[in-house]
């Protein structure tokens, strides 16, 4: 069982990122890493990385409210560029967190790599031709990651985090895709938990221990690996 791993691919495909995906690895910068733990606040939490089963997921309630709140925005989805209107908006994001992000979308995704092995796209909302979120996500060949959302801090009450999160579910449905990764989840560190949001009954938990994915239950969440 790994506890922590890197690899710095020089390409990668899309049926090769579906099983990283599926192993319980996930793209930072432009290599791609595993993990069971994260220190936060000087202590050891144990991960455990998320994925949705896109054959059987149903929003919920709370999905239905978070669309509605959104639903007067204009929606774009389109090969990633990383523009300075994306990164203005970054900044205008940061100025609004509690911790220290990534210092630019570039550095985010990139690094200091020229170039793009994933084949990465995003999703653009818009108030009237202002872009107020963005959601960057990486395509595989049966599956979506979601790699990074941000959006403007005047419209945090619409929830636009959470709603890019529907859109690359219904993007990634739209193209056929049956899995769909936002990450990890912390065991007695709920900052992560809104991941769940969109339909538990159809969220999976990966287990390093067995090396296999099960329908998401709490109690399936252990100690920390230490």
């Amino acid at each position: 069982m790994t506890e922590y791993g890197i690899y710095y691919p020089e390409s990668i495909t899309g049926k090769q990122l579906d099983v990283f995906l599926a192993k319980g690895w996930y793209r930072m910068g432009q290599g791609i890493f595993t993990t069971n733990y994260v220190i936060q606040e000087d202590k050891f939490f144990r991960v455990y990385w998320l994925r949705y089963n896109l054959q059987t997921l149903v929003f919920g309630k709370q999905a239905r409210l978070v669309k509605k709140a959104a639903e007067k925005f204009s929606i774009s989805v389109k090969p990633l560029m990383v523009t300075e209107e994306l990164e203005q908006l970054y900044r205008l994001y940061k100025s609004g967190l509690s911790f220290e992000p990534a210092e630019s979308v570039q550095s985010w995704l990139f690094d200091i790599q020229p170039t793009n092995i994933y084949d990465s796209y995003v999703i653009e909302i818009r108030d009237n031709g202002l872009l107020i979120a963005a959601g960057i996500f990486d395509q595989g060949h049966n599956s979506i990651a979601g790699i990074l959302n941000f959006y403007h801090p005047s419209y945090k009450r619409n929830s636009l985090g959470k709603y890019l999160m529907l859109l690359k579910i219904q993007h990634a449905r739209k193209m056929g895709k049956l899995w769909y990764y936002p990450g990890y989840i912390v065991k007695d560190y709920p900052k992560f938990d809104y991941k769940l949001f969109v339909d538990k009954l159809s969220a999976e938990l990966f287990i390093p221990e067995h090396n296999c994915w099960y329908t998401y239950n709490a109690d399936l969440m252990t100690d920390p690996i230490i």
